[in-house]
């Protein structure tokens, strides 16, 4: 069966630029990738067919061979070998592949490879600290010590990973370049040095502190700034706070990942403060003043007009959350809840008794006409 055209595969014309062609290939290869589609026999085998018009295509050289000569120049119909060295995808097109896989679906597959210089300097991987704070906490903000157990720059080596009085030495099989390359039938295929691993030198006398690695496990005592009005899952990034790279890298990043205790009385709706207060039978009929704690730490007094049911909120203008990076403030809501009394003495359930039999269609509107509407419509049935 004949191959398919590789620019028919990606989706683009013969004269796509090299972003073209990445960013078609991003978008199919993730796609018919087999992990979005188990058992799917058929979005496999265009994956593949994906991968190998891609390897093909990206490589200026490949490209212009198969703009010549199509899939001749591949297959050996032009007395060459394929890219592993025989007449398919070898070792050598398996390793190039391994590359493209961890550029375009590292993050989708939840893993990063580090940045990595030809010197070998790769940059640290970064850290997540986890905290929890109170709601007092978030509303005031603080200063607070943690501990991170991390990877630290040697301090014997100074990061290098050579003896002290000794320097890497150049790679003697790539030259410095990190790279070697290798004729396959018409093309030079470039691979990683096998001998310092793409780094460009080698440590032949290691630091015997850190073994060669240039860093050092070590607990460090870091201070976080939390600013007033954090939210529950707020990020706080700790530039350069995160793991020491390889001999010399740059370090990488702390992510310190806040959450926000639940708090005794008082509830968050983004600025907004709620909290629930119970007032007397007598408070709610009668009409008074109450006293509420707020977040500041001073009490506030909320009026209760005569007649207040449960349920009725007061807005306390000011006195919620701060928004975070600004001057203004959320309100915070009173939400009275009438309480029933209980444990009655004998002369107060006479009083309450007498007021039920005196006064019940004037006071209980609502509960009066209910029943009277209720009964109607079971005796209009009737």
């Amino acid at each position: 069966m004949a191959k398919r055209d590789y620019y028919d595969i990606l989706g683009v014309q013969r004269n796509a630029s090299e972003q073209d062609l990445k960013s078609a290939f991003r978008k199919l290869a993730k796609e018919h990738h087999p992990d979005r589609n188990p058992g799917d026999k058929d979005a496999e085998q265009k994956f593949k067919e994906l991968n190998e018009a891609y390897e093909i295509l990206k490589d200026p050289q490949k490209r212009g061979a198969y703009d010549r000569f199509g899939h001749a120049a591949f297959d050996g119909g032009m007395g060459g070998r394929g890219p592993g060295g025989g007449g398919g995808f070898g070792p050598d097109f398996a390793s190039s592949m391994s590359d493209i896989f961890d550029d375009l679906f590292g993050e989708f597959m939840g893993g990063r490879r580090g940045p990595q210089n030809r010197s070998g300097r790769e940059r640290g991987a970064d850290l997540r600290y986890n905290m929890e704070i109170t709601l007092d906490e978030a509303f005031t903000g603080k200063t607070a010590q943690i501990r991170v157990p991390t990877s630290v720059t040697c301090e014997t080596c100074s990061g290098s990973g050579a003896k002290s009085g000794t320097k890497p030495t150049t790679c003697a099989t790539c030259g410095g370049a990190g790279k070697v390359r290798a004729s396959q039938g018409f093309f030079t295929i470039e691979r990683t040095c096998p001998t310092c691993q793409g780094r460009g030198e080698t440590i032949t006398d290691p630091c015997p502190t850190c073994s060669g690695a240039g860093r050092i496990l070590k607990e460090r005592t870091l201070s976080v700034n939390i600013p007033a009005g954090v939210e529950d899952g707020t990020r706080i990034r700790l530039s350069g706070e995160g793991e020491a790279g390889l001999r010399g890298g740059p370090a990488g990043d702390l992510y310190i990942f806040l959450s926000i205790k639940p708090h005794e009385f008082f509830q968050r709706d983004g600025a907004d403060i709620f909290c629930r207060v119970p007032i007397s039978m007598t408070t709610a009929a009668l009409g008074g003043q109450i006293e509420v704690p707020t977040l500041e730490g001073a009490m506030s007094r909320v009026k209760i007009p005569e007649g207040t049911e449960g349920g009725k909120q007061f807005r306390l203008k000011g006195k919620g959350m701060p928004v975070l990076r600004s001057n203004a403030a959320g309100d915070m809501y009173i939400q009275v809840e009438v309480e029933t009394p209980k444990n009655l003495t004998r002369r107060q359930r006479e009083l309450l008794e007498e007021f039920e039999k005196e006064s019940r269609k004037e006071t209980s509107p609502e509960s009066t006409g209910f029943f009277a509407r209720m009964k109607d419509l079971f005796e209009g049935k009737s």
